[in-house]
């Protein structure tokens, strides 16, 4: 049964909502998520791509929700050329769907309580301070009490705006995207597919993702301030006529993914945001799975110590940003600042970048070299590129 009082109420159950549901169910806290479609992962609005290695600290590896494994990253330069990419680890295509319910699955083994088709309105608050949410099930307007309120609700978070933080970001700082899954096509197997080029996709890429050896997740991410004069939807259509002629679409999605620095308030008193919402996503590649994991396992443990200390005030809470910018905030900012490198990046410099790259060795190549060979003529940022790596080196320990 669920009750009219938690400790934790987290707005949001996919990764982010769940792992922090999890880390704080199992630190003792009583925790509340309330998802407002009908399961956890629907609808997809992901291109569905993880790491190994990203994924393995917070679940076993499940081949019911692994679609297909890649082992490659090929990179297409506007002129056409190419170079694959073999040393960057093991990669999944995921199916979110069932992914996502194994991680709810997980929060609730350890204790925290689900409600699907509960649709989050508003904070409740009592003399200028959080003290729950109110929400809409079945029809009817209810509310739940707690301490601690967790925004996990995605990249166009109403928790953050209700709690007075400032969540937007710059036009140039969100990514417009549309992602077909197509099927009867041919691709290369254990082989993800970025094409680059103001032609291709401005300010951004086209990914393929496969899902077997005939359907791929196919998509464009376009930064938002070039998309007015031409759409996401176009560039992609002009690519998949180009490259798949014969492909059927069976899936289509649209939304937008931050390309930003985290925000620079995640928590205030009784309220902290995670994932999406907090804008902990990965600027260059969109990414934001496993961020967000990250991130809602340390938010979910402070939280719980709050619980058990008492300390719902934004000093203590702070300790999950502290936290959070040790981990991976730092890191997140060196992206941020390539990626601006990227936006003004031109075809030549792609093409130049592709064919460095022809010329490393298979052993050799992984990000790390990509990277460094993209910011080259700036020594400071090629600093912070090769501190960045190194510390995901350590952190991975």
């Amino acid at each position: 049964m669920v009750q009219d009082r938690y400790d934790i109420v987290i707005i949001g159950a996919g990764p982010a909502g769940s792992v922090a549901a999890r880390f704080a169910a199992q630190n003792g806290a009583s925790v509340l998520m309330l998802e407002r479609d009908r399961e956890p992962g629907i609808p997809v609005r992901c291109a569905e791509g993880v790491s190994h290695n990203g994924i393995a600290p917070f679940i076993d590896i499940d081949e019911r929700w692994i679609a297909s494994r890649i082992e490659i990253a090929k990179l297409h330069a506007p002129n056409g050329e190419t170079a694959k990419m073999y040393n960057n680890g093991l990669g999944y295509v995921l199916e979110r769907r069932v992914f996502d319910t194994a991680l709810c699955e997980l929060a609730a083994k350890h204790g925290a309580h689900l409600i699907t088709k509960a649709d989050a309105l508003d904070l409740l608050w009592e003399k200028e301070k959080i003290t729950g949410v109110k929400y809409k099930y079945c029809g009817e307007i209810k509310t739940v009490k707690c301490d601690i309120v967790i925004g996990a609700d995605g990249v166009e978070s109403r928790v953050g705006r209700w709690a007075g933080i400032k969540t937007a970001v710059r036009l140039e700082d969100i990514d417009t995207c549309v992602q077909y899954t197509l099927a009867d096509i041919d691709i290369e197997e254990n082989t993800c597919e970025f094409y680059f080029g103001n032609n291709v996709s401005p300010g951004g890429y086209v990914w393929i993702f496969p899902k077997s050896d005939h359907t791929a997740n196919v998509g464009i991410g376009l930064s938002g301030h070039l998309s007015h004069k031409k759409g996401p939807k176009k560039y992609l259509d002009e690519f998949v006529e180009k490259r798949f002629p014969d492909a059927k679409i069976t899936y289509t999605v649209y939304g937008g993914v931050p390309t930003s620095a985290t925000l620079k308030e995640i928590v205030r008193d009784n309220i902290m945001l995670v994932g999406d919402a907090a804008r902990q996503v990965n600027p260059i590649t969109g990414g934001g799975v496993v961020q967000g994991m990250i991130a809602a396992s340390i938010a979910g443990k402070v939280a719980a110590d709050a619980v058990r200390e008492k300390r719902f005030d934004a000093k203590f809470l702070k300790k999950y940003s502290s936290e959070w910018e040790k981990k991976l905030g730092k890191t997140q900012r060196t992206m941020f600042t390539m990626k601006e490198k990227f936006l003004t990046m031109s075809d030549e410099r792609f093409n130049n970048i592709v064919r460095f790259c022809q010329k490393i060795p298979k052993d050799k190549f992984g990000l790390k070299v990509l990277f460094t060979e993209a910011v080259k003529g700036d020594p400071k940022l090629m600093v912070d590129v090769a501190k960045a790596f190194v510390m995901s080196k350590l952190k991975r320990k």
